[in-house]
């Protein structure tokens, strides 16, 4: 780490140690910003894990960067000892910060945001690793501008590894007294019944994830945490409410799933028409139009419509014979009576 990096705030604490940011002044004399992942002598070989993690992950754009080749020792202002992690900085903060900041999310930001972070497990879960702690307080967002417009747009990545372990592989954090591998809510069932935890997790958090993104509050926001691990062992899932669209609905339902095979996998769900834009076949049969994005503009040819053409028709006198029979009149027969007097 270089010598001249100077304290700018504090950033966030975790239950392995703090993230402070830092600066300093490039060669160049422009100023550059690091956050510092800093833990104690106890917490070592949970930051030693992460950062071993994070080395073979780095280079994927979906995953936070760690610089230099090992921690660095360190002594805090009390004189112990500590060590740290540098890390690039995320301007805009975590998920959770950007979700206070803006309550409701559009249906865009929520797919190019699931999609991003299903883009980092692929990487994750093809290396074996199962991340174990996925929540909106460990996505970082990256501000983008573009050069002309200056519109604003962002990159995610995934970051904070330090309850992550192989798959298949049982949990140090897992206990029968507290039978959660990383943050509770975004627990799946068979994390929390067994302890063993496999890719299936991380995509029952993703869902967690989603679920939030829509609804703006947390899940299981109306159970008490004393209820959750209940909720969990008799593999129950997150309320969704009637105001979720139908295609993400079939997304959440998916990542719920009880059984942890029927999930899918990280790959498999990048392809779910929540995220292609497919449309998917509503309840009863009935197909809702499918909306078409077209490369090139449709050029449509103007077809001029001609007068109404009426024939003429010459109308001829009607000639109709009618025979006159001629009846005489009835005379009046005489009397044959005589008159009696």
């Amino acid at each position: 780490m270089q010598a001249e990096m100077e304290f700018v705030k504090f950033l966030g604490k975790g239950s392995f140690g703090s993230v402070d940011l830092f600066r300093y002044r490039k060669p160049d004399g422009s100023m550059s910003y690091n956050a510092v992942k800093i833990s104690d002598v106890l917490h070592y070989e949970s930051l030693q894990r992460e950062f071993q993690t994070l080395r073979k992950l780095r280079g994927n754009p979906r995953i936070v960067h760690c610089l230099g080749d090992s921690l660095f020792e360190d002594f805090n202002c009390h004189g112990n000892k500590v060590y740290k992690m540098v890390m690039e900085y995320a301007g805009d903060g975590t998920l959770t910060s950007f979700m206070e900041r803006n309550r409701k999310l559009s249906d865009t930001i929520i797919k190019d945001f699931t999609r991003m972070i299903l883009q980092g497990l692929v990487s994750i879960h093809s290396h074996g690793y199962v991340h174990c702690d996925l929540k909106p307080d460990n996505l970082l967002l990256f501000p983008r501008y573009d050069e002309k417009t200056w519109d604003c747009s962002y990159d995610l990545k995934i970051s904070d590894f330090g309850v992550s372990i192989k798959a298949g592989e049982e949990s140090d954090y897992w206990g029968i007294d507290s039978p959660f591998v990383g943050t509770p809510i975004y627990m799946s069932p068979e994390s929390v019944q067994y302890g063993t935890v496999e890719k299936a997790l991380d995509l029952w958090s993703l869902g967690c994830i989603v679920l939030e993104m829509y609804i703006g509050k947390q899940p299981w926001s109306g159970v008490e945490f004393e209820d959750l691990e209940s909720h969990l062992v008799d593999n129950n899932a997150p309320e969704i409410p009637d105001t979720v669209p139908c295609d993400a609905r079939k997304f959440l339902e998916k990542c719920f799933a009880s059984k942890p095979d029927e999930r899918s996998s990280a790959s498999e769900l990048l392809l779910h028409p929540f995220l292609t834009g497919e449309k998917i076949m509503a309840a009863g049969g009935e197909r809702k139009p499918l909306l078409l994005k077209l490369k090139r503009p449709l050029k449509l040819e103007t077809i001029p419509v001609k007068p109404p053409q009426f024939k003429k028709v010459r109308i001829k006198p009607l000639k109709v014979k009618v025979k006159v029979k001629i009846i005489p009149p009835r005379t009046i027969p005489v009397s044959n009576f005589v008159h009696v007097q």
